[in-house]
Order: C-alpha cells, then structure tokens, then sequence
C-alpha cells in the first residue's frame, strides 16, 4: 500500500478515515478540495488542478482523499489500494449537518450552511455516481487492493488490526 486514494459520498467521512490512514501509514495525504477550492470560496483552474493532481500522482507513495468523478480513472490508474466508503444515505447527510460550522483540515473555509444543491448530490449519489464508481472498480480492479466499507462501524474497525 504506497498508492491510495479513498473515494465515497461526501459526508462519509472520507477525510477522517484519510487522517486516520496516514498516521498509520506514515503516507503523505493530499485532499482533493484543498486543490480544487479557494478559501474565497472560488476555485482553480481546470488545467492548474488537473496539473497538481499530476504532479501527485507521479510521486511514490500517497494518499488522495475525494471523489471527484472528473479525475477519478486517472487516480485509479495510478493507485494501488482503493477505499470506497459505500454509507448509507442517511449516515452522509448526518455527516455533513455535523460539520457546519467546524473548521476543517481537508477544506479552505468554513461551512456554514447546508446547501440545497449539495444536499441534492447526495442524496443522488447512491443512483447516479455510487454505478459509475463500481463500474470503474470493476474495469480497474486487476493488481489493485480494493476494499469496500458499507458503515462507518466496519471502517472504524479496519485500524483496530
């Protein structure tokens, strides 16, 4: 495990698994809305986020924390292990109600409401993004690791081996 990236909903808790990898792990992390987002709330560039995320990729050992469907083949390509944190609805929408609010490692500013258009994504994740993810496993999976969690209990309990 040198090449890692931890993909899921948000509000699975992607960041806090990632944080609790790499200090097991000693792997750099690297999140994927601190490349993308602005701390005035605007974002990079395409082509300067998709240059930085090369620049990841080509060193030797790392963990990339987020989802983001643009790049997700490119990340797959390149890891070695994949974690998807597959939750449940409910458990994703609790997870973000509960950062409100929180300053955050993995993002430049502070939530501070529940965004309807957000809130959406997520509720749509398990029809729409959950397939395609699983879709992309499947074509990946050869000389991967590929380790599945459908609740935060079982995740959590990955670290206590």
């Amino acid at each position: 495990m040198k090449k890692v990236i931890v993909i899921g909903s948000p509000g699975a808790g992607k960041s806090t698994f990632s944080r609790k990898l790499r200090d097991k792990t000693k792997l750099p992390l690297y999140y994927l809305d601190m490349l993308w987002h602005k701390a005035d709330k605007t974002t990079v560039s395409q082509e300067k986020f998709d240059r930085r995320l090369c620049e990841i990729l080509q060193q030797e050992q790392w963990i990339i924390d987020g989802d983001y469907s643009r790049t997700l083949e490119m990340r797959l390509q390149a890891c070695d292990t994949v974690f998807l944190l597959d939750f449940p609805v409910e458990v994703c929408l609790s997870g973000v109600e509960s950062r409100i609010g929180k300053k955050r490692v993995d993002m430049p500013w502070i939530e501070t409401e529940f965004d309807a258009e957000f809130k959406q994504w997520i509720l749509d994740f398990p029809n729409i993004r959950l397939p395609q993810i699983y879709a992309l496993l499947e074509k990946y999976k050869d000389g991967k690791e590929i380790i599945i969690f459908k609740s935060r209990k079982v995740a959590d309990a990955y670290f206590e081996k």
